[in-house]
């Protein structure tokens, strides 16, 4: 049922998640727009085509844990709100109303989302994206391939409602993976780390 802490809980959750920490971030440090630069993606992963390895690590904590934030808060309220916290917290991340809707990719979202509603979902996601990454150098691929995993931790665990949420974020992410997957598939994806 939709009630009234229910809209309040997404409406809070966009207005959170529209922050473009990384915008903030990597102004104040006095470095180039990074909407300029790379992917011209406002994401950790643009931050550090920078150069900066701090700025990137503080732009991942900080979107993430905005995500997480909102979920906390609003779990005050119940399950329901909490779940509609998570999706609006991702939806302003990826459409922000300050940036004319043009946002992140939402991958550090959603990780924050998994730590507020169920920690083993997000260890999940990170061992499997390091895993990736690792192995591949790409953050897309790593991104993709642990968003569409991540769920089952919730399925596997009877949480089906959460794992649906998760779900639907997960092909979210995918649809603002397309230009990365791709280039993957023509093999012209930029790696972790690779300067613009």
């Amino acid at each position: 049922m939709l009630t009234l802490e229910t809209l309040f809980a997404l409406l809070f959750g966009y207005l959170l998640g529209s922050i473009p920490f990384g915008l903030v971030i990597t102004k104040a440090a006095g470095t180039q727009d990074i909407r300029t630069i790379g992917s011209q993606n406002i994401g950790a992963t643009n931050v550090l085509r920078t150069g900066r390895k701090d700025l990137a690590a503080a732009t991942l904590l900080l979107d993430a844990f905005k995500g997480t934030v909102a979920i906390l808060i609003a779990a005050r309220w119940g399950e329901g709100p909490a779940m509609a916290a998570a999706l609006g917290s991702f939806a302003g991340h990826i459409f922000p109303v300050w940036l004319k809707f043009k946002g992140g990719k939402g991958v550090a979202t959603y990780l924050g989302c998994l730590l507020g509603l169920y920690w083993p979902a997000a260890l999940v996601f990170a061992l499997v994206w390091l895993a990736v990454a690792k192995v591949t150098r790409y953050s897309s691929l790593a991104a993709l391939v642990a968003s569409a995993l991540a769920p089952f931790a919730f399925f596997a665990t009877g949480q089906g409602p959460q794992g649906l949420l998760a779900v639907v974020l997960a092909a979210m992410i995918f649809f603002t993976h397309r230009a990365n997957i791709a280039r993957l598939r023509a093999g012209s994806e930029s790696r972790i780390g690779q300067r613009s």
